[in-house]
């Protein structure tokens, strides 16, 4: 007995025990990039018609812990409103631009969402905070082996993740509430339109190698066809094919 009461009472010491100073540091520093994300939504306003993101993205981004998808060297930037490199060519996006194409979506609880362009993993973390499933798919092998341990470790089990061309989409999960799209092709593709709900809502940059990139929002109507809107100029890496495409 005397044992069991032991071990339960170190369980309870370990369970009360104030946070780290590296962790009530990073909280401070999401706390602060939170800020900074909902004064760079006030500036932009006018243009994204959203000054204000809606509270369940901005809870989701002050609890995702940025530094955990970034490599080691950029840890101390993590919380930084900044696009950072994750290797492999590629980059984590800018904060504010993660909120903005999340609240763009109008992400709901039941909502089913496709991620073209899983990257580092840390837009898959926001959206599976805030819906029901997240299919992910990542054409650089090694970042979606990465991104896939990453979101593993953290206990993210309402998302799927797949190295491939994700310019197709997934069409065995297909259709879907709405389809967020983290590099640049040079058109919208018809195949992601084809696998979005009536109603649904795809944010996508679009634009050439040499042309300057719109963050679309696209809204499929109930007949089946698409408008599109453009929000801000952006920059994100190229929407690559894979081999043959």
């Amino acid at each position: 007995m005397r044992t069991v009461l032991v071990s339960a009472l170190a369980m309870i010491s370990l369970t009360q025990a104030p946070p780290s100073d590296a962790q009530d540091d990073r909280a401070q520093a999401r706390a602060r990039m939170v800020v900074e994300i909902a004064a760079m939504a006030r500036e932009t306003g006018g243009e994204t018609g959203r000054p204000r993101f809606g509270d369940a993205v901005m809870a989701a981004m002050g609890k995702v812990q940025r530094h955990r998808f970034v490599p080691f060297a950029q840890e101390a930037f993590a919380y930084d409103n900044r696009p950072l490199p994750i290797g492999d060519g590629q980059t984590i996006s800018q904060p504010y631009i993660v909120a903005l194409m999340t609240d763009l979506l109008d992400p709901k609880p039941s909502d089913t969402v496709l991620e073209v362009g899983t990257g580092s993993g840390y837009q898959a973390a926001v959206l599976a905070e805030l819906v029901a499933k997240v299919y992910t798919i990542e054409i650089v092998e090694p970042l979606g082996k990465r991104a896939a341990k990453v979101l593993g470790e953290l206990g993210y089990r309402n998302v799927e993740v797949r190295v491939g061309d994700g310019y197709g989409g997934w069409r065995e999960a297909a259709p879907f509430d709405s389809i967020i799209v983290t590099a640049a092709p040079a058109a919208v593709p018809q195949s992601l339109i084809d696998q979005l709900k009536p109603g649904g809502r795809m944010v996508i940059p679009v634009g050439g190698l040499f042309e300057v990139q719109q963050l679309l929002l696209v809204e499929k109507q109930r007949d089946g066809s698409a408008t599109t809107r453009r929000t801000l100029p952006v920059r994100f890496v190229p929407l690559t094919r894979g081999s043959g495409k």
